[in-house]
């Protein structure tokens, strides 16, 4: 029997793909609400509907057959948006969030795009710190709703650049 890849595209016209999804985006947003004291982030109000029409493509990181994390991102002219960066709180600190970040840099590479940009709560430490590490700059910082400030992060593809 073959194995298949842990990283693998997640099909969002299959109500369970969608369903798995939003379960793992639930439990992960949870614990990121809890730590920037907000439960503002909008993907906590998602339904199938939201994400088979986000226009996001989403990758599935997969341990054991279960959905443990998942990224999506949209394409921005010569730019990686990343829109979603989600692990399971079961499977916290194992380096998938690390592995994901880095296929979809893989990604863009390949596709010789010059630069990945990505968000998230600026209260929330790991993600920061797991961004700051992969050689992404923070750019901004700015409330976005009461109390919630969003940091954005970029990180520059050189050309000549390998992963």
């Amino acid at each position: 029997m073959e194995d298949e890849p842990p990283i693998r595209p997640l099909q969002l016209d299959d109500d369970q793909h969608c369903e798995d999804l939003l379960n793992l985006q639930r439990a992960a947003y949870s614990v990121e609400a809890a730590i920037i004291d907000s439960a503002e982030i909008p993907a906590l109000r998602d339904t199938v509907a939201t994400l088979q029409a986000c226009g996001e493509s989403f990758w599935g990181y997969f341990d054991e057959g279960c959905l443990a994390g998942a990224i999506s991102y949209r394409r921005l002219g010569d730019a990686l948006d990343i829109h979603r960066l989600v692990v399971h709180p079961a499977q916290f600190r194992q380096g998938i969030a690390r592995k994901l970040l880095r296929f979809i840099e893989a990604t863009a590479r390949a596709a010789r795009l010059r630069r990945i940009m990505v968000s998230t709560g600026a209260a929330n430490t790991p993600a920061c710190a797991l961004y700051l590490s992969e050689g992404f700059s923070a750019l901004t910082s700015e409330e976005v709703a009461q109390g919630l400030r969003i940091t954005r992060f970029e990180k520059q593809l050189k050309p000549h650049d390998h992963a």
